[in-house]
Formats: C-alpha cells, sequence, structure tokens
C-alpha cells in the first residue's frame, strides 16, 4: 500500500510538472517551419547544406543576418530536420526576457524556468543583440557549458547559487555582431542579404505567388520577365519579408489576367524626395479644384470634345490659307508654340484635356453598351517592346507628310491630320481597355511624354501610405471607395502614383487624386527634370524620337538652309522633296554619334574611366531639342498668333483689313529665339554632367556636340 501511494505521488508530481512545463513553454512555442529555403542560386544552396549540417549535431549555432531574412524560419528549419525533432521548439524574443533571467533560468525552489522545462528540446533566443547586459555573461557561460545558475534571492552571501545543467540545445539569432557571445558558439551561419541572391528573386516570387493564389483561392499567377527585371534592379533593405508584402500588395492591385506586370510592382523609392514641395498642400484650392468635376471632364465633355469638332469643320469647310483660316492659325501658331513652353511647367498635363482620347473615350463607352465586356487586355509585352518604335514611326511619316504636302498653310490636310490621330485613338479603344492607345502608339503623346521629363512639376504618392494604410488599390483598379475617396474607373494608363517614377507615364488627370481616401497623392513641385539622373529608366525608341524632333527643326528650315548653303535644289518632284525630308530628320543624330565614337576611343586610352551608354548619355541632349523646337515655332506664335481678330473674320468671307493685330518686331523674335537656344545649350550641358557624373573634361566630346548643334540651330534660326 505504501509503494502504490509513493508511485501515485510520484505520478501525481510528474503529472503536475508536466502540466506546468506546458503551461510555461506554450507561449514560446513553434510547431513547424514555415518552408524551405528557396532558389537555386550558389547562395541558396550552401545555405541548405549548411542547415543541413547544423541538423546533424547538437551544438549551438548562431544565424547571422539582415532583417526580413527569416532567420527564424532556418532555426526551424534546423530543429525539425535533427534527431530530436519529436521534443519542443521555443522561441524567446530577447528584448522581453526579465534582466534577472527569472524566466529563462527559473527560481531556486520557485517556478522552473524555460531551460529546464525545455528539455532536450530547441531554445532559440531572437534579437540576442538586444539581450539585457545582466545576462549576456549567462548566456556566454551557457553556452561553453551547458549549465547555468537558477535566480536565488534568500542566498547567503558569498554562497553560490546552485548550478544546473542544460540539455537544451541552443540556437541564436543576430543582426549585428556581439564578440562575447560570437566567440562562445559552436557554429555560425551567416545568410546572405537578398541584393546579393538575386538569381533567387524569380524562385521566390513564384513561391510566393503560389501561396496567395492558394490562400485566396485564385487560379495561378505568373510574373512579366518586365516586372521581375524591375524587382531585379532593386535591393530589398528589408529582403525577403519586404519582397513577400510587395508581391501580395501586388496580387491586391491586380484587375484582370494572370500576370503581374511591371505597373503593379513598386518597391519603395531608392532616392530620397529631396528638394520637393506637394502644392496640394501648400493651395488647399488646388485640391479642390483637381478633385472637383471641373477637372478634367466638365472641361472634356463641356468643351473640348464639341471645340475640337468646330475646328474640325472649319479646317475642312474654310478658307485654305493660314492667313485666313482662323482654325489653321490656331492649331499651328497657338497650340505648338503655347504647348512646348507648358512642358517645363506642367508636363504631359496637355493629354488629361486631349481631344483625340476624349473621343477615344466616347468610343470605348459606345463600345461597351454595344458589346458589354469585349474590351481585351493590353498586350503589354508586346507593346513595351515595339510600341514606341511604331509612334516614332508614326511621327517620321506625319513630320515627311506636313513638309512634302505644307500641311502649316492647308488646312484640309491639317485636318486630315488630326482626323487620323482621332481614329488612331478610337480604333484602339474600342478594342482594348482604358487608354492603351495614348500609353503606347500615341505620336503626340510619344513626345509629350518625353519633354515632360524636364518638368518642375510631377505626381507621386507617399508609398509608406499606400503599403501601410491602402489594402484596396482602387486608384489603380477603379471602383468605390471610403471617407473622401472617390468612385473612379481607375488609372487610365495602369500607372499607380506610388510607382511613378517618370512622368512619361502619368497624364494629370488625377483619377488617382479623387479617388485616394488617405491624402497619400502629391502634386510636387521639384528641380526640372531631376529623374532624368536619379530614377530615369532610358529606352532606345525614345532616343530616336528624340533626334527625330531636332531633325525635324532642321527640315522646317530647309528654305534657309538651302539659302545659306547656296543649294538651289529643285523639290517640285514630292519624290525627291520626300528623300531629302528622310536625310534631314537624321541629321540631329549626326554630331551626338561622333561624340559617342570619340569618348568611346577616350575610354580605351583610359581603361579606369567607365563610359556611360550611348542610351543613356543622351538623354542630356533633350534640353537641346525642347529649345530648338521652341524656338522654331516662337516665330510663328510671335508674328502670326496675335492676327486673331482679322483672320477670325476672314474665315466668315468678311474683310478683316482695319482690326488690330499684335506682332512681335523681328528683332525681339530673334532675340527670344537666340535666349531659348543658349539656354537650352547650357541646360544640355548641365544635364549631361548630372547623367555621366564625370569631370567636364572627360565629356569634352559631348559638349562639342552640344556647340556644334547649338551653332548650326542658332545660324538656321537666329540668323534667318
Amino acid at each position: 500500500t505504501r509503494q502504490l501511494v509513493e508511485a501515485v505521488k510520484r505520478l501525481s508530481f510528474q503529472l503536475d510538472f508536466e502540466q506546468e512545463r506546458q503551461v510555461i513553454l506554450r507561449p514560446y512555442l513553434v510547431a513547424k517551419a514555415k518552408r524551405g529555403v528557396v532558389g537555386k542560386s550558389r547562395y541558396a544552396m550552401r545555405l541548405r547544406q549548411q542547415v543541413r549540417e547544423a541538423s546533424g549535431h547538437r551544438e549551438s549555432v548562431l544565424i547571422f543576418g539582415e532583417p526580413g531574412l527569416e532567420k527564424d524560419n532556418l532555426a526551424a528549419l534546423i530543429h525539425f530536420g535533427s534527431a530530436c525533432r519529436r521534443e519542443p521548439m521555443v522561441r524567446v524574443d530577447c528584448s522581453k526576457l526579465q534582466p534577472n533571467g527569472a524566466d529563462l533560468f527559473g527560481r531556486v525552489g520557485g517556478k522552473i524556468g524555460l531551460l529546464e522545462a525545455l528539455g532536450q528540446g530547441t531554445l532559440v533566443l531572437n534579437n540576442i543583440q538586444e539581450l539585457p547586459g545582466e545576462l549576456v555573461g549567462a548566456i556566454a557561460t551557457l553556452l561553453r557549458s551547458n549549465t547555468y545558475r537558477p535566480v536565488n534571492r534568500s542566498s547567503a552571501p558569498g554562497q553560490p547559487d546552485p548550478e544546473k545543467i542544460s540539455q537544451a540545445r541552443l540556437i541564436l539569432i543576430s543582426e549585428k555582431a556581439m564578440p562575447v557571445l560570437d566567440a562562445a558558439v559552436a557554429h555560425t551561419i551567416k545568410v546572405p542579404p537578398l541584393r546579393v541572391r538575386k538569381a533567387d528573386i524569380a524562385d521566390q516570387v513564384t513561391y510566393y505567388l503560389s501561396l496567395i493564389c492558394s490562400r485566396r483561392g485564385m487560379d495561378r499567377l505568373r510574373v512579366a520577365p518586365e516586372a521581375l527585371r524591375r524587382l531585379q534592379a532593386y535591393d530589398f533593405p528589408n529582403n525577403l519579408r519586404e519582397l513577400e508584402n510587395l508581391v501580395e500588395r501586388a496580387v491586391t492591385q491586380m484587375v484582370t489576367g494572370n500576370v503581374l506586370t511591371e505597373e503593379l510592382i513598386w518597391p519603395s523609392q531608392s532616392k530620397k524626395k529631396q528638394f520637393r514641395l506637394n502644392l496640394l498642400n501648400a493651395y488647399p484650392q488646388l485640391r479642390r479644384f483637381l478633385r472637383s468635376p471641373w477637372w478634367p471632364d466638365r472641361i472634356n465633355y463641356g468643351f473640348t470634345l464639341w471645340f475640337f469638332a468646330l475646328v474640325v469643320g472649319v479646317l475642312f469647310l474654310g478658307p485654305q490659307s493660314r492667313d485666313r483660316n482662323i482654325a489653321l492659325l490656331f492649331f499651328w501658331a497657338w497650340w505648338w508654340p503655347l504647348v512646348l513652353l507648358s512642358f517645363p511647367f506642367v508636363g504631359r498635363l496637355w493629354c488629361a484635356v486631349c481631344p483625340f482620347m476624349i473621343y477615344g473615350e466616347v468610343t470605348q463607352k459606345l463600345s461597351q453598351w454595344l458589346f458589354p465586356g469585349r474590351l481585351q487586355r493590353w498586350p503589354r509585352q508586346q507593346a513595351e517592346r515595339w510600341g514606341g518604335w511604331f509612334l516614332f514611326g508614326l511621327f517620321a511619316l506625319i513630320l515627311i507628310w506636313e513638309e512634302v504636302w505644307h500641311l502649316e498653310n492647308t488646312a484640309y490636310l491639317s485636318a486630315c491630320l488630326l482626323l487620323l490621330i482621332t481614329a488612331g485613338a478610337m480604333i484602339f479603344s474600342a478594342l482594348f481597355e482604358r487608354r492603351f492607345w495614348c500609353r503606347y502608339l500615341c505620336p503626340i503623346g510619344g513626345m509629350n511624354g518625353m519633354f515632360a521629363k524636364l518638368s518642375m512639376t510631377e505626381l507621386r504618392a507617399q508609398q509608406g501610405t499606400c503599403s501601410a494604410e491602402c489594402t484596396t488599390y482602387q486608384c489603380y483598379k477603379g471602383g468605390p471607395q471610403k471617407g473622401e475617396g472617390q468612385e473612379t474607373n481607375g488609372c487610365p494608363l495602369y500607372s499607380h502614383p506610388a510607382q511613378l517614377e517618370d512622368n512619361r507615364d502619368c497624364v494629370l488627370c488625377m483619377t488617382c487624386l479623387k479617388a485616394c481616401p488617405h491624402r497619400s497623392v502629391e502634386f510636387n513641385l521639384r528641380p526640372p527634370g531631376i529623374e532624368l539622373w536619379t530614377t530615369h529608366v532610358p529606352r532606345a525608341c525614345e532616343v530616336a524620337l528624340m533626334f527625330l524632333l531636332l531633325g525635324a527643326v532642321y527640315l522646317h528650315r530647309l528654305p534657309e538652309l538651302q539659302a545659306h548653303l547656296g543649294l538651289n535644289w529643285s523639290l517640285s518632284s514630292q519624290g525627291v522633296h520626300a528623300l531629302v525630308s528622310v536625310g534631314l530628320l537624321g541629321v540631329g543624330a549626326i554630331a551626338p554619334l561622333l561624340a559617342q565614337t570619340l569618348l568611346q576611343a577616350q575610354y580605351r586610352l583610359w581603361p579606369t574611366l567607365k563610359p556611360k551608354p550611348f542610351v543613356t548619355l543622351a538623354y542630356g541632349y533633350l534640353p537641346l531639342v525642347w529649345a530648338a523646337n521652341l524656338a522654331h515655332y516662337l516665330r510663328l506664335g510671335l508674328s502670326e498668333g496675335g492676327r486673331v481678330l482679322p483672320v477670325s473674320l476672314a474665315t466668315l468671307g468678311l474683310s478683316g483689313s482695319g482690326w488690330p493685330i499684335w506682332v512681335a518686331h523681328p528683332a525681339v523674335i530673334a532675340f527670344l529665339q537666340g535666349v531659348t537656344l543658349v539656354a537650352g545649350m547650357l541646360l544640355t550641358v548641365w544635364v549631361t554632367q548630372k547623367i555621366a557624373r564625370q569631370p567636364l573634361r572627360q565629356l569634352w566630346p559631348q559638349h562639342l556636340s552640344t556647340l556644334v548643334l547649338g551653332s548650326s540651330l542658332w545660324w538656321l534660326i537666329v540668323g534667318s
């Protein structure tokens, strides 16, 4: 009977101890590893090998690396891959440990600590760099000898506390070096950051997509090559944690389809947002106007829609010369100079009230009414590859047509040009959703987007606010919003304001500003053209368009060129005229290409110099190209724009003689043209230096090319 009573007591004690043990361990238990090591790079393979080796023994391990590398998951892989996988594993945040160590070591005659409760399990000390200073020595002793001393408040002075032996395995996780503990650990695993494992990003993204799709019950998704390249160009300071959040955010933004495109990927900005002033905060009335129905819908459908039809009608039915047709005068003497003048101030604002796309939107609404749900998704990959070259070719044909057929002074042909671009917008709006034509194919939009890079304003968003507070992303997708957010159809160009790094992809329609309930969208005043040397991504098709527009200035000045050179070419044949036009359109690229050849030769002589690719450095000429076009059209604007009243009367068949006109003196026009060209040359030198980040003397061929181009333009425009 006595033995039975003692057995019952022992069993009761064991049950009480086990119950107490479970209560102590439960808040810290780790049930399983979340995932294995994803990737096929040499870094991933070495990491898997290190995990396997650590699983084969019970010695202490330090897992060291930057934040966001899932080091706690590696610790779980080590434990659950070992022979003691059935033993418990607990993870403790060192910042929450008691300074006296009672929760870890227990108390003499009192509550047991984690080490005793754990038995032969694994103790993971997370964020060891935040360990209380009083415990550093005790943990170092534990690592070296597997011994520790429970806390004993009643011990006599000079009498050591009782020592216990720990059977638990220790795994330390740290983001900072701690020499005292690092020296006491048997093995160290250094986890490589994601920025050196970029070959694994594709596998990581695919894995995260599979998890998200499984959790949400979605069909399988994939990532576009352009989006993957965007991810691989980013350094991910928060590593895998940031990548997973980014992929989940991108999936949430998806509207249709099964491909994560480049527009859905917006890593944190790599460049600090310096020298920015949010005009929406500085001028609240501007915010109210841009969020009102007036911008741009009432302007577009209350004025531009019918005014454009009136202009086209007058071009077809009115007199055919510019001195007698107000619509022709408006198009060539008003619109061109004013839109060029607007680029440095408001970027691509013209596209928000563009009549071409207004008729495209009307066509799209009519198409949806007749054939609901028939709009196609954008063929993004093909459009990114070929869209820029399409608009380049279309612009070249327009310039040749304009020169050979004298569109500046032929009203019905100018109307045909406007209708041609409008037809493109209407056709592609009937086929594809949103503004596919504006984003990829419109020649005027391509020019506007290129010159918008020089603007002193930009539309952006606070990425922290977007990622932390927004869960719907309906500024991008469209749909109803909460709070002050308005219901919209989403960004017409499929650009999220938080991922914008280039004014090329924003038409300032302010759809995102209307939709955002968190006041994240900003309309910033900034240093003009700053994106060209910070976040800019060069495109060969855009560089080709830039030099095409520079060549167009020489083409527009063909009579002056013939007079200066004493050439008596007969351009009565349209074929010969067209061939000469093609040649002149390429003139603007000759000097920059020769300069690049000289730069390459210089770099071969001094191998320590690192050359910039031509497609990158060529953007330095953008201010000169803009200035050359503006200088050319200033003559029309200042010498003919003020003839509005007599030309308006002549359009109606009345005599315009005697009515007031306002024209600038030729000397004033020449002065303004010269100032514009000089400013363009100086800005080109400055922007080239900012892009290249090299000493002035090393870029002398590029600056000599700028001087040659500027001098030739002065000779043709100011000297004529």
